[in-house]
């Protein structure tokens, strides 16, 4: 794909001033790392919430079984999904937030209103967007869409062919898929369906 002039040094700019962030470093036990990958072509965005301390270590986003979950459910190869050419991952969270008492803590708060419609703005407009995780839908849903997880993604056709409300795919989503037949039999084959239209 032909890039507008000028368009793949303002992304570049823009990924070197997210790497430099360093906002919430007294909140960050680990210290800040941000990881995101995006690029001007990237026509299929994933809104996860924050990197894990696996991937915090690593550097490589979903670097972990969620991550090799979230492929399974997409489709996409590995090649595919770390080719910021085609996928960009966005979580609500750059950085590892820490331990809390029963799993991660949240995102940071600042991190979304601070980097995300800077880096919506450098994304085709015609992407497809998968919202992973309730952080991610209680930004980006309407209000009404989201009284529970399960009901915004039970209910994915009502945000058309761009957006896939997804749960979290963390270990505890094998227990919630075994109690939500239809996840994998409607709503899995429509997003892989969508994401390989994008990768056309």
């Amino acid at each position: 794909m032909q890039l507008p002039h000028g368009a793949e040094g303002v992304v570049n700019a823009l990924q070197r001033e997210i790497a430099a962030c360093t906002r919430c470093a007294p909140q960050l036990a680990a210290g800040p790392r941000p990881i995101v990958q995006f690029s001007a072509t990237s026509r299929i965005l994933i809104i996860g919430q924050a990197p894990g301390s696996r991937v915090h270590a690593s550097g490589v986003p979903f670097d972990d079984p969620s991550g090799d979950r979230l492929r399974d459910w997409t489709g996409l190869t590995p090649d595919e999904f770390y080719d910021p050419a085609r996928v960009a991952l966005m979580p609500m969270g750059f950085c590892y937030p820490g331990k809390g008492k029963s799993g991660d803590l949240p995102p940071r708060p600042e991190c979304a209103p601070l980097w995300h419609q800077r880096v919506l703005d450098q994304l085709p407009a015609d992407r497809l967007t998968l919202l992973v995780g309730t952080y991610a839908q209680a930004r980006y849903l309407p209000k009404e869409a989201r009284d529970s997880m399960t009901a915004a993604v039970q209910n994915f056709r009502d945000f058309g062919s761009a957006v896939f409300p997804l749960p979290h795919p963390s270990w505890r989503v094998v227990g919630w898929m075994r109690k939500h037949p239809w996840f994998e039999a409607e709503l899995l084959p429509a997003l892989r369906a969508a994401i390989r239209s994008r990768l056309a």
